[in-house]
């Protein structure tokens, strides 16, 4: 799945923003309300006859997924998902993220309603560049990024944008199953657990619906189990990149040698990310083998990934229902909003072992 973000919706929250450009203000409102204002019926769009089998069938998946996550997963749809949208590129913002260069706590922007997040949103790229090499001359690590979906959390009735019918079908219900998450809970100011969740819950979800519409065996199934195996194999390499940086800035070290070291750290990475990547389906989008590596990069991955063993723990204690594993994933954030990632782990401390490789899948990490 193809990381979702919010950033269409924090983009236009910031009308409410004091002091935000005004330009950049009229570009989002323009921009959401183009998109919304181009709905046209799923439905209507299948009955053309001129329409390729291939997005024939991409569009019926999109259907069939939104209904799945409403009467299997408890997930919120509305009309969400019922529309579809056309878009001009694949990106539909352009995404900024940045850190300091001896740290990897993300500098964080502030909207209404969805908060502080770890990222700011563009609709031009040389506008979301500019930004960046100005956060680069202050001393910050940052990177730019395409994001290709997004979620407005229940404000609008969300189409699918166009861009993602050039997903396959694995990679469409993942995407659809991840924002749909997000319209059911959203926790403010807390980027890396929202989509972590939702990421868990997409990648799940995928599997659930290819399993019980297509059968355990189906190529589709295969696939979608490939994902979410190659997602939790990256969330426990990213944790172990993460300590091996932590031990170097929370040292003792004059700030040189943490610089020098970071490097060091940073090609040890990517190195043993090229031994992981062929094990790999489904995260083809991931080169950290080749770009390159800073804290902003890292952490961008790091908000996508961060701790779903624990989530996997929690469906192994609701004896793999996905559907009462999202239930008590939202009751046990809703009621530890300041650190839902620590209350989702001390819930799982008794829970089962893996069984598998797949079956929620890997064991907790030691703490």
């Amino acid at each position: 799945m193809r990381p979702g973000l919010r950033l269409l919706w924090a983009v236009v929250a910031a009308t409410m923003l004091a002091g935000c450009n005004l330009s950049y203000i009229t570009r989002g409102a323009y921009e959401e309300a183009r998109i919304l204002w181009n709905r046209r019926p799923i439905p209507q769009v299948i009955a053309n006859p001129e329409l390729a089998p291939e997005i024939r069938t991409r569009l019926e998946t999109v259907l069939a997924v939104r209904d799945f996550a409403r009467d299997h997963l408890g997930l919120k749809t509305g009309d969400a998902y019922t529309t579809v949208s056309p878009v001009d590129t694949g990106a539909i913002v352009y995404v900024v993220m940045a850190a300091p260069r001896d740290s990897l706590e993300p500098y964080e922007w502030w909207f209404p309603i969805v908060g502080a997040v770890p990222y700011r949103g563009y609709f031009n790229e040389s506008e979301a560049r500019a930004l960046a090499a100005d956060m680069e001359a202050k001393g910050y690590d940052t990177m730019v990024r395409p994001a290709v979906a997004f979620s407005s959390l229940g404000f609008f009735n969300d189409p699918l944008l166009s861009n993602l019918l050039r997903l396959d079908k694995v990679e469409l219900a993942g995407v659809i199953t991840h924002e749909l998450f997000h319209r059911t809970y959203f926790l403010p100011s807390n980027a890396a657990f929202d989509e972590s969740a939702a990421n868990y819950v997409g990648t799940r979800g995928a599997v659930e619906f290819f399993t019980q519409t297509e059968g355990d065996s189906a190529p589709d199934t295969i696939a979608a189990r490939g994902v979410f195996d190659s997602d939790m194999k990256f969330s426990h390499f990213l944790l172990q990149a993460q300590a091996k940086l932590l031990w170097i800035y929370d040292s003792d070290l004059s700030k040189d040698e943490k610089m020098k070291r970071r490097e060091a750290a940073f090609d040890q990475i990517k190195s043993d990310y090229a031994k992981l990547k062929p094990t790999l389906s489904g995260l083809e989008r991931f080169d950290l083998d080749k770009e390159p590596l800073n804290n902003a990069v890292l952490i961008n991955y790091l908000i996508y990934f961060h701790e779903l063993d624990d989530f996997a723990a929690l469906e192994r204690m609701n004896h793999g229902d996905l559907r009462a594993t999202i239930e008590r994933i939202i009751e046990i954030a809703k009621a530890n909003t300041d650190d839902p990632f620590y209350a989702i782990w001390e819930a799982t401390r008794d829970a089962p072992p893996a069984q598998a490789s797949f079956d929620p899948m890997t064991p907790q990490p030691t703490r």
